[in-house]
């Protein structure tokens, strides 16, 4: 247990969000709860200063301090230039936590691509618990409210957080499809057929939590890891998914009537659109409206519910209804533009919305140039041999990074997922928590030297089940 003590307080993090939601905070909102995460979360950065502090380890690299500390700059513009600076505090403390200081902590904090894997699994095994309580609302109509039926899956999260459990689903989906497609060195045959087993089990909780920005996301994410491991594979797999969906759906009949009528909605966006796609667009429209009158910083962090009536045109509704999964009905306000880029537009201005922003697209490009150096590295090695040389008894000591695979397709996978959902979500709920280690496994593989380090090989092996 001593090899993995540094890793334990994110681990525990990430299975705390197992805990049920409780009640919630004094404006009836579901973002005003501390959760057990919440707590956890804090344990982990005091965690990872005193470790820092005690091994004097070398801190972060120039690039790595420069790009996670964007964020904390944006954020800092914003809370000081904010017509209620003390308003705009607990949001300036919420968006460090998430952006900034779990990120950094878990670059801090992992040390082999053994230690991102534990917390992998972590977020698989969150998945998994999730998904089968999701189900279980689903097939018993215990869950959520929806179309006047309570069967949307939300897992523990409850009515008021329906994004939660589809966000939890979707990020062990990704890694469970990471891995499979790259499993780790030295794991057994039986390893790639249990993560294939484990991605299309959670597709099942997927598809009944009605997540139409969640499915689109993992979509995205999975087809640019397929890309990324091969065109002939992607082309295969994706044929296999389309018969699979067909038999599904179209043969089977599972869950034909609720899911092709989510779906079908995506591309309403004229003529008659449902309630809830009609009131997005008209927040939108408002924080753009937020943005045109202050561009340079925006209207301040928690500023979007203040600022909102002034801005929205007559067609917004005043809330929306919530009800099931063990809570009664009641009228939740819509406080924020259920788009990511568009809340920091409109709190943050351009200044925000290019620090942040940026900052993600930096630790993108980064890990993708990383993948696709070790993906280099394990065909061909630095001495210029191919594979079929090394197999013929001639080492290639650099191949052995190619292992790292796995680890740098899920953290370019979430990274996409959580980009792309950006566009139709943003932070509230439980499960941000979750977000803030997603960003730091993506800035861990982006830029830790143990990511890719041939040293790290026995750690590897270390870290197969």
């Amino acid at each position: 247990m001593a090899d993995y003590a540094p890793v334990l307080p994110v681990v525990a993090t990430v299975l705390l969000l197992c805990v049920p939601a409780g009640g919630s905070g004094p404006d009836g909102g579901a973002t005003a709860r501390i959760t057990p995460a919440d707590a956890a979360s804090a344990v982990l950065v005091l965690w990872c200063a005193v470790t820092v502090l005690r091994s004097g380890r070398r801190s972060l690299t120039p690039a790595a301090a420069a790009v996670l500390a964007a964020p904390a700059l944006a954020f800092g513009l914003a809370a000081v230039t904010s017509a209620d600076p003390y308003g705009s505090l607990p949001g300036f403390c919420r968006y460090v936590q998430v952006f900034v200081l779990l990120p950094v902590s878990l670059v801090l904090l992992l040390r082999s691509r053994r230690d991102f894997r534990l917390v992998a699994y972590a977020v698989l095994a969150l998945a998994l618990v999730q998904g089968a309580i999701g189900v279980h609302q689903y097939a018993t109509g215990t869950g959520a409210s929806y179309m006047g039926r309570t069967v949307r899956a939300v897992g523990t999260f409850g009515a008021l957080d329906v994004m939660g459990m589809s966000t939890v689903v979707a990020y062990g989906l990704v890694t469970a499809l990471a891995f499979a497609l790259a499993p780790p060195a030295g794991a057994p045959r039986w390893f790639r057929g249990g993560a294939l087993c484990c991605a299309g089990a959670l597709l099942v909780p997927l598809a009944v939590s009605f997540s139409r920005g969640a499915w689109i996301a993992t979509g995205l994410a999975a087809l640019v890891m397929l890309f990324l491991t091969g065109l002939r594979l992607a082309l295969r797999v994706l044929a296999v998914l389309l018969a699979t969906a067909v038999v599904l759906v179209g043969g089977a009949g599972v869950g034909s009537e609720l899911i092709g009528a989510r779906l079908s909605s995506i591309t309403q966006v004229t003529g008659a659109p449902d309630r809830s796609v009609t009131d997005r667009y008209a927040m939108w429209d408002a924080a753009a409206s937020m943005w045109r009158d202050a561009p340079a910083t925006g209207v301040g962090l928690k500023g979007f519910p203040v600022h909102r009536d002034g801005h929205a045109s007559l067609g917004l509704s005043s809330g929306s209804d919530t009800e099931g999964a063990g809570a009664d009905f009641r009228r939740e306000p819509l406080l924020s533009p259920h788009n990511m880029y568009l809340l920091l537009l409109s709190e943050q201005g351009l200044a925000g919305l290019t620090l942040v922003a940026g900052s993600w697209a930096a630790l993108l490009a980064c890990g993708v140039r990383r993948l696709a150096r070790t993906g280099r590295t394990g065909r061909t090695g630095r001495t210029g041999r191919t594979a079929r040389t090394a197999r013929a008894g001639r080492t290639v000591s650099a191949g052995r990074t190619a292992h790292g695979r796995g680890c740098g397709l899920a953290a370019v996978g979430l990274l996409v997922w959580q980009c792309v959902d950006f566009l139709y979500a943003d932070i509230g709920g439980p499960s941000t928590v979750l977000t803030g280690v997603l960003l730091g496994l993506a800035a861990w593989w982006a830029f830790a030297p143990a990511a890719t380090a041939p040293a790290a090989a026995s750690a590897d092996r270390a870290g197969a089940p």
